[in-house]
């Protein structure tokens, strides 16, 4: 099953959007970091850079085969090997992976799902104990060039409500992430 369709722009677009390697930054993405899990990767914005920061694997999932033949081209202009690009319906099979088994996931642009809770709690499932959450999303704000619309989209408090729901510890609220988007990092 789809996320909500919010549209996805042509990648050059899309990528505009984002400081990747500063958003990681943010969100304590760093080379301590050994296995990483995304949730609807996408054209690899965050994938690439993520895939040269860590120690260990990238585990990319996305349900769109445009997708993940994108970032399986995107991976080898790259000559990253520590990729794993799995097509996967992850909101209704979950993402195949054993409990306590990944050191972060990242939960970017996703939560406008109609059951974010169904995400959360697949992340909580797959993370190591005191391992890390990143969440990102588009600012509430019409003012933004796209972004899922306002009726599906989060604010900051209804992603830490869920967040918090889900059994996770909120380390930092409301992350800015300059010109569009937020960030909450939690732990498990």
């Amino acid at each position: 099953m789809k996320i909500r369709e919010s549209g996805m722009p042509e990648e050059t677009y899309w990528e505009s959007f984002f400081n990747a390697e500063e958003i990681l930054s943010k969100l304590k993405l760093d080379d301590a970091i050994f296995d990483v899990v995304e949730f609807g990767s996408g054209y690899g914005t965050f994938t690439i850079p993520a895939a040269k920061i860590i120690k260990g694997n990238i585990f990319a999932l996305d349900i769109d085969s445009v997708m993940i033949n994108r970032l399986k081209q995107r991976s080898e202009q790259n000559n990253l090997t520590n990729i794993n690009i799995l097509q996967k319906d992850f909101v209704n099979v979950g993402t195949g992976l054993k409990d306590n088994s990944v050191d972060y996931v990242m939960l970017f642009n996703i939560l406008h799902a109609e059951n974010p809770d169904i995400l959360l709690n697949e992340a909580y499932r797959i993370l190591k104990q005191s391992s890390k959450l990143g969440v990102i999303h588009w600012i509430y704000s019409s003012e933004t060039p796209r972004g899922p619309s306002l009726d599906i989209r989060p604010t900051p408090v209804q992603c830490s409500n869920w967040i918090k729901a889900a059994k996770f510890k909120i380390i930092n609220e409301e992350i800015s992430l300059p010109p569009y988007h937020y960030g909450i990092l939690a732990i498990k």
